[in-house]
């Protein structure tokens, strides 16, 4: 019996593009919020050698709501971050992760009905 390690990385291993940890931070936080919210579901990341993508699902078998996106490459043009809506629409794009999530932090607020103003409703009919 003889003991191997693990398989050599070939040396011509293209780089992948992927999160950096404060970058997940930010993400994993709102998507968290989401969750709690009733909103969101499921989510996927793909490291590519061009892009990474962190997909985010209502149900796990569906397209995905919304696509956050990293490329380096544009980092000088328009902004690395980038949020597409379900249909490949480009919902905001820019420099500053945080700045670009306010699209979908929008979606955390919705009226709240009040029970107080409900009874007051009711008692006045």
């Amino acid at each position: 019996m003889t003991l191997q390690g693990p398989p050599p990385v070939p040396a011509h291993a293209p780089p992948q593009v992927a999160f950096q940890r404060s970058e997940m931070n930010v993400i994993l936080s709102l998507y968290g919020r989401m969750v709690a919210a009733g909103e969101w579901r499921d989510y996927g990341i793909s490291n590519l050698s061009e892009v990474a993508v962190f997909s985010i699902f209502r149900r796990t078998a569906e397209n995905p709501l919304y696509r956050i996106e990293k490329r380096p490459k544009l980092r000088a043009k328009q902004g690395m971050y980038t949020v597409h809506g379900m249909d490949g629409q480009v919902l905001r794009r820019g420099h500053d992760l945080k700045t670009v999530l306010r699209v979908l932090e929008r979606k955390l607020i919705r009226a709240v009905d009040c029970p107080l103003t409900d009874r007051a409703d009711a008692a006045a009919r």
